[in-house]
């Protein structure tokens, strides 16, 4: 391919040395000539191919050259890709699983999360339940110990709401017979915040989120508060019917000692009532706590209490006459008031006014009732066990001979029959026949009385 120009001619040139030469045309100077391409008269491409001449423009060479160029480009970025083109996809596929597994990932840990708070949630449920049924079995006991407390004859009514407050005593109990000797007991007024003092501190229980989101926490809090608060009190009434039982017990068996007295004797004295059934023994369960273990306790000593209670109701130390005591004579040696020489007064003389009642002072049997020499009428009771009384100078008997009496029942009146010198009552206390002071048997009537 070459560019022609119009100045050259087509015929060969003569060099001047070759003047005078014969012209001798060369086969391969012939052959150069003709692969020559020819001279042209404008800018246009020819390509000369086997003595043929093929000419182009330069936009359709450009384009053609453009074309090849662009083929050539395409190729090498075709190869290229092809050479690469697993790599990608390996890279590709990677990362779409990377990704999955990401959310695969984010998903589990979201549904743990979920198993989680419901897991959470259930438990939360079940330990309210649970303190709940507890509250509920808690109430339930708490109503049968109240119950039992309100069986019991030294507790009357309902468990307090409050504490007893200090002077209430003497609105709250009322005052024994005279002839009685059932003694209502009051605890003292501190004894429940002892006991309060010595109780052990509960700890708080801890606040569920389910109990938090539905508002049952204060709920429990409030009613295992109220349910400490009476258990508190029931164990506070308890602890002071025992403390009572145990001192009147305490009484019991000293007013025997001090009087002398054989207590097997006296209990075996004692009138058998209609009573009977098979012994069966009273025994502890293996899960009894401590309110159940003071209840057993006091229901033992109760027992024993009230054998103590009738065998003292065949022992005369209570007063004869209703009201103020005031002897007009004692137990002892004296001045005779007839014939004014010493003599032995075998009892006591009550000041009372004529017709005032006359009690007995223990439960008996009359073996006498009527008159009786310097006695004027006389009652005279045996208590059984060597143990006697005498009631002179009456102006009315009210009792016959083998008559069982009771404790405060009137036997007569009083008068000024026989050796007296006014109206009042001659009560004697005999052992074994025997006369002994009756202030001896006062005096511990008075002591089983303080409270």
């Amino acid at each position: 391919m070459s560019k022609s120009s119009a100045q050259y001619s087509q015929y060969p040139q003569h060099h001047p040395h070759d003047h005078g030469r014969a012209f001798h045309r060369r086969p391969a100077a012939a052959a150069a000539a003709a692969a020559i391409p020819l001279p042209a008269t404008d800018d246009a491409y020819t390509i000369v191919h086997a003595g043929k001449q093929v000419r182009f423009g330069p936009v359709v060479f450009w384009i053609v050259v453009g074309t090849v160029v662009l083929l050539g480009l395409w190729s090498a970025a075709t190869a290229t890709y092809f050479a690469f083109r697993d790599d990608v996809l390996t890279r590709l596929i990677a990362r779409q699983a990377e990704m999955q597994y990401a959310y695969e990932d984010r998903i589990a840990e979201l549904r743990a999360k979920v198993d989680r708070t419901t897991s959470r949630q259930l438990l939360d449920q079940e330990q309210f339940d649970q303190k709940l049924d507890q509250i509920m079995k808690r109430q339930t006991a708490l109503e049968s110990r109240a119950t039992a407390l309100g069986a019991m004859p030294d507790v009357t009514g309902s468990i307090p709401r409050s504490a007893p407050q200090r002077g209430d005593a003497s609105q709250t109990t009322p005052k024994p017979s005279p002839i009685s000797d059932t003694v209502i007991f009051v605890a003292p007024p501190d004894r429940e915040a002892r006991l309060e003092s010595r109780a052990p501190t509960v700890a708080a229980p801890s606040t569920s989120q389910f109990a938090k989101n539905h508002g049952f926490d204060n709920v429990l809090a409030r009613l295992t508060n109220s349910l400490d608060q009476v258990e508190r009190r029931q164990m506070a009434a308890l602890s002071a019917v025992e403390e009572s039982m145990d001192s009147r017990m305490r009484r019991m068996r000293g007013v025997v000692s001090d009087l002398g007295l054989n207590l097997a004797s006296l209990e075996a004295a004692v009138p058998r009532s209609a009573m009977g059934g098979p012994f069966v023994p009273v025994k502890l369960t293996a899960n009894a706590g401590p309110f159940e273990k003071q209840l057993y306790r006091i229901n033992t000593t109760r027992a024993e209490m009230d054998r103590l209670n009738r065998t003292l109701a065949l022992v005369p130390y209570r007063k004869p006459v209703i009201g103020e005591v005031e002897f007009t004579s004692g137990f002892g040696v004296r001045s005779d008031p007839f014939l004014g020489r010493p003599a032995m007064h075998t009892g006591l003389d009550f000041r009372a006014a004529s017709g005032d009642p006359v009690r007995v002072t223990a439960n008996g049997k009359v073996v006498s009732a009527g008159w009786s020499g310097g006695y004027g009428r006389m009652v005279e009771v045996d208590h059984g066990n060597g143990l006697s009384t005498r009631y002179g100078h009456l102006s009315e008997i009210n009792v016959r001979v083998g008559e069982i009496v009771k404790i405060g029942q009137v036997v007569g009146l009083v008068g000024s029959t026989g050796r007296s010198t006014g109206p009042h009552l001659h009560y004697e206390t005999r052992i074994d026949g025997e006369a002994v002071d009756p202030q001896k048997f006062l005096r511990a009537g008075v002591r089983l009385s303080a409270g």
